[in-house]
């Protein structure tokens, strides 16, 4: 899925970064400092989580979308606990993600200015 959301995201003219697990996400977070974080809890290495709480402590601290395809009673209660502006359950159209990253892009945006203008 990581390969089709990030052709998706190249196309409308993204920058985009995929990690494959875990320990390479938290790696790409503290060297890159994303301005969005897109995020699977289930990683081969670890837990989703992980990445989103990390990305929260950033300063300053990106946007993040949570994903799974494993949806349990409390999983939405957990992923916006981390601090996770969004999620999204698998299945879910291209462009849906495609709306919500423009969205989440764009009051991100509007946030830098005004903290410059401030």
């Amino acid at each position: 899925m990581a390969a089709t959301y990030e052709r998706v995201l190249r196309r409308a003219g993204y920058r985009v970064v995929t990690a494959a697990s875990r320990a390479e996400g938290m790696r790409l977070l503290e060297r890159l400092r994303p301005r969005l974080v897109i995020s699977d809890l289930r990683l081969p290495d670890g837990d989703g989580l992980d990445i989103i709480r990390a990305a929260r402590a950033l300063d300053p601290a990106p946007p993040v979308v949570a994903v799974t395809a494993y949806v349990l009673r409390d999983t939405r209660q957990a992923v916006l606990a981390s601090g996770a502006e969004a999620f999204l359950a698998m299945p879910f159209g291209i462009a849906e993600l495609s709306r919500l990253v423009d969205a989440l892009m764009m009051h991100r945006h509007r946030e830098v200015s005004r903290r410059a203008h401030s």
